[in-house]
């Protein structure tokens, strides 16, 4: 069997250097990596995860932690993240969080992962405390918590909203509504306080009436926006927590024949490829979703090679920037 030490002795280099450099390690010269690759294709060599687990003493299976599957979101989350993760010669393992099974900390533990990215967390979670109190590292994905410090990928909601509330302002909407995602959620209670401030800003507000707050979830923006259209003065656009509680929102719309977005205009959040299909045409609020993919997962397996806990090294975080993106389910107020 070739192994890495075959591989070092013909690209004439250490076996760490080898390593190093089939996982493209920005340390490494590129000259001494084509050496390292031509021999390995020379030798017929391809790196095991399972020998690579054992050369350096941990394992290398990385938990996503997820609500359910069945949110598109998270379909465009584990490609990229699972390719930079494959890059660095790590596996991805999926771990969908539920009430039926064992606590999921204790899931990580009996896995023999070495690390979790946590795209679920809520601001009273319980999992941050016990990945912490078992030295297992992790990523916060979108989402954070006050109560325990580590390595974070999040979104910047204001420089979005605040285009878009400027094109609300130009198309003539002042019956402003909303469907916000999870009061118990840092993305949720972020994204509602970016709106509002911004609306204040601009001399608008949100009439409690033309609120309302759910899961991130299709289903959240279907009734919200049964329960709005039903009002005497019904809001003129709705404002919806995500891309997907938007598509629930429009959908109930074409299903009621209301026109969008002669009759309602509908926003979303996160600009899924979804969104910009010729059959939906969202406006959205986007970001770089596959570049905060590969982040989380550079973040994770940097935390892991270096062994340094955040107590001894402080938290990393890396902050994406929103952009407003007009498409079709937004335009101007008639009459």
């Amino acid at each position: 069997m070739v192994t890495s030490h075959d591989v070092a002795r013909l690209a004439g280099v250490s076996q760490a250097t080898v390593s190093r450099a089939l996982r493209d390690d920005p340390k490494v010269a590129l000259d001494t990596k084509e050496r390292v690759r031509s021999a390995a294709i020379t030798l017929g060599y391809s790196p095991n995860p399972i020998g690579r687990a054992l050369a350096v003493g941990r394992s290398t299976r990385v938990g996503l932690v997820v609500t359910d599957l069945e949110n598109q979101f998270y379909s465009y989350v584990i490609s990229p993240m699972h390719r930079e993760l494959e890059k660095h010669g790590y596996e991805l393992l999926l771990i969908t969080e539920s009430s039926e099974q064992a606590p999921v900390a204790d899931l990580v533990a009996g896995a023999g992962l070495c690390g979790v990215v946590l795209a679920t967390t809520t601001l009273d979670s319980v999992l941050p405390v016990r990945l912490a109190d078992r030295g297992i590292p992790f990523v916060y994905f979108n989402r954070t918590t006050p109560n325990v410090p580590a390595d974070s990928v999040t979104v910047d909601p204001a420089p979005g909203l605040e285009k878009l509330v400027d094109d609300l302002v130009r198309l003539g909407h002042t019956r402003v509504g909303a469907v916000f995602g999870p009061v118990n959620t840092s993305t949720g209670e972020e994204r509602e306080q970016a709106l509002r401030h911004i609306l204040d800003d601009q001399g608008l507000t949100l009439a409690r009436k033309h609120v309302r707050r759910g899961p991130f979830e299709f289903g959240t923006g279907r009734d919200a926006m049964q329960e709005l259209l039903d009002l005497d003065d019904p809001p003129t656009v709705v404002i919806c927590g995500n891309d997907v509680v938007a598509l629930g929102a429009l959908n109930t719309a074409v299903e009621r024949g209301v026109r969008v977005p002669e009759e309602v205009s509908i926003v979303g959040f996160d600009d899924l490829p979804t969104s910009a299909w010729p059959l939906v045409r969202l406006t959205t609020v986007a970001y770089d979703l596959e570049a905060m993919s590969r982040q989380a997962a550079r973040l994770l397996v940097e935390r892991v090679e270096s062994g340094e806990s955040v107590e001894a090294g402080g938290v990393h975080t890396a902050r994406f920037d929103t952009s407003y993106v007009p498409r079709a389910t937004l335009g101007r107020v008639e009459g």
